[in-house]
């Protein structure tokens, strides 16, 4: 499994913000009816993606809680800034 349940909060985060965002410009007085309706058809897609997330999170978590998957732990290894790495010139 490709996702974490810290992968998945975040990609919603984002989507939702998008909508949120996306939301503000059908207030907008200052734009045009094609403007709005770009707006609306792109909002139902981001509302789509939302659920579909929120989807596979709780779906993720049953299956943590229910013992059937166990999350990875994927460890950072940095190799910038730690001189151990640099290249010494020859």
């Amino acid at each position: 499994m490709a996702e974490t349940i810290g992968s998945l909060v975040d990609k919603i985060s984002i989507v939702e913000l998008k909508i949120f965002h996306m939301a503000e410009q059908l207030q907008r007085e200052d734009t045009t009816q094609e403007h709005k309706k770009k707006v609306s058809e792109k909002l139902e897609i981001l509302k789509i993606q939302s659920r579909d997330l929120q989807e596979e999170l709780n779906e993720l978590f049953l299956k943590v809680a229910r013992k059937e998957t166990k999350l990875k732990i994927y460890r950072q290894f940095k190799m910038y800034n730690d001189p151990s790495y640099r290249i010494k010139p020859k």
